[in-house]
């Protein structure tokens, strides 16, 4: 048999080739995701490689580089400062095209605040909390140099995903308690002493956003709040804070348009919901509100300023035990229109004031009249039955005294007493027209009829 020889440099060469494809496969063994939530979240990788050239795997599932608040120097004891391994991670992984921010179970970590900003490089950034997440605790904890408005915020963010079976705490108790909050004053009023307080997570001017399955409670102020967004999708989140926590509305929407709010529970001492200017295209359903403030649209018109909120639907939702249930709340003086309302399949238990449109919205009793307001037309509520508070009427439609409200709608509004009283409020109605499409329990009989005289507010509208 011949004997093969082989100079000793091609030896080399071809070593080096057997060891890098070697390396290569193992680098890629370790780094693929897209197999059982452990596995992907057991994961460490701070490079982004290439896809697995199995054809079944690369067709399947996307690659995705995870990054872990860990591996960026965080501690995760609840004391320590791991704000800027936060950042270190977030700003490593807005630059690579597929990318997990992964907070892991086990761990607590204290951030102080932070804007997140983008835009990023990411394709379905995924920011998962399986651990909790807190702020410094208290006003009085919180760096003097730095803005008590808002504590995590995003910022230009598109198509990122928070998700997760973690808690995000607000740690708000010593921030409800300032004396500037509403309820420590006497008889309600506020007493003098700064009075800002953070938003727990604030999106800004961000778009196709998820936000889905985590916990989040006590926040200082509102618990979510998203400004200037576009297609937002929030799913399957638990809110909760004590029932006299002030401000601490749940999710709050502003110039935001094309959001799904669904299969949520959510309990604070404030709105649930909040839906303010600019808003349109809102689809909310399956919510379990209360005890809160129930779930509006509004305030509006504030400082004579206009505000128009449009395409709103709240359907198939509970709202339990809270001062209101489903309420439209402007101030005097604004312009702008509400319309194209529709609340439907909602059941009230034990609500105080269960209906309410009040356009004479204060938070003192010093504000005077004013000959301008907020349009509001074609509002519908049907299907919704249920017990109120017989300390306040069940519904209450008080309409500004120069623009009627027009075109409401009522059906199927079912609400009784949740005790026996010898004084049953009626419904009340100033300046509002409609039509009772049903009879309802108890009856509409204030509601004047549209007529050719009423003022067409679908035009003040348009």
């Amino acid at each position: 048999m011949a004997k093969l020889t082989m100079p000793f440099h091609q030896v080399l060469q071809l070593l080096f080739f057997i060891f890098s494809c070697l390396f290569f496969v193992t680098i890629q063994s370790r780094h693929h995701y897209g197999h059982s939530e452990q596995e992907q979240f057991n994961i460490v990788s701070h490079v982004s490689l290439p896809p697995s050239l199995a054809a079944e795997a690369a067709v399947a599932r996307p690659s995705y580089s995870v990054f872990n608040v860990l591996d960026f120097g965080a501690v995760g004891d609840g004391v320590t400062d791991d704000t800027q391994a936060f950042k270190l991670a977030w700003d490593m992984a807005c630059q690579i095209k597929s990318a997990v921010l992964l907070v892991p179970d086990g761990y607590s970590f204290m951030l102080q605040s932070t804007i997140f900003a983008g835009p990023c490089k990411t394709v379905g950034l995924v920011f998962r909390i399986d651990g909790i997440i807190m702020p410094p605790d208290g006003p009085d904890s919180w760096p003097r140099n730095i803005s008590k408005r808002q504590w995590l915020v995003f910022y230009r963010i598109n198509g990122m995903s928070m998700q997760g079976g973690g808690l995000v705490d607000g740690k708000g108790e010593n921030w409800w308690n300032l004396p500037c909050k509403p309820h420590k004053g006497v008889n309600g009023t506020t007493m003098p002493g700064p009075c800002d307080s953070p938003v727990a997570i604030r999106f800004f001017m961000s778009s196709n956003l998820t936000v889905k399955g985590l916990k989040i409670k006590n926040g200082p102020q509102f618990h979510f709040r998203f400004d200037a967004c576009h297609g937002v999708r929030v799913e399957s989140l638990t809110i909760k804070a004590p029932s006299q926590s002030p401000n601490t509305d749940g999710i709050h929407i502003e110039n935001t348009n094309n959001v799904q709010i669904y299969n949520s529970i959510i309990s604070n001492g404030d709105d649930c919901i909040s839906i303010g200017a600019g808003c349109y295209d809102v689809d909310i359903n399956n919510i379990t509100c209360g005890p809160s403030h129930g779930i509006s649209i509004g305030s509006l018109g504030i400082n004579k300023s206009r505000a128009c909120v449009s395409n709103i639907s709240v359907s198939d939702s509970v709202i339990q035990h809270s001062n209101y249930g489903i309420r439209i709340k402007t101030w005097q003086g604004g312009s702008g229109c509400v319309s194209k309302v529709e609340f439907s399949n909602i059941h009230m238990e034990a609500v105080r004031n269960p209906i309410i449109i009040d356009q004479y919205y204060c938070l003192t009793k010093n504000c005077s009249n004013q000959t301008s307001a907020v349009v509001i037309n074609d509002i519908s509520y049907s299907n919704i039955k249920g017990s109120f508070d017989v300390r306040s009427p069940p519904m209450s439609f008080a309409c500004s005294d120069s623009i009627p409200c027009t075109n409401l709608k009522l059906t199927q509004v079912e609400l009784l007493p949740t005790a026996k009283s010898r004084t049953v409020a009626n419904p009340f109605c100033w300046n509002a027209y409609g039509t009772v499409l049903k009879q309802t329990i108890p009856p509409v009989y204030c509601l004047m009829e549209e007529t050719n005289a009423t003022i067409d507010n679908t035009l003040l509208c348009g």
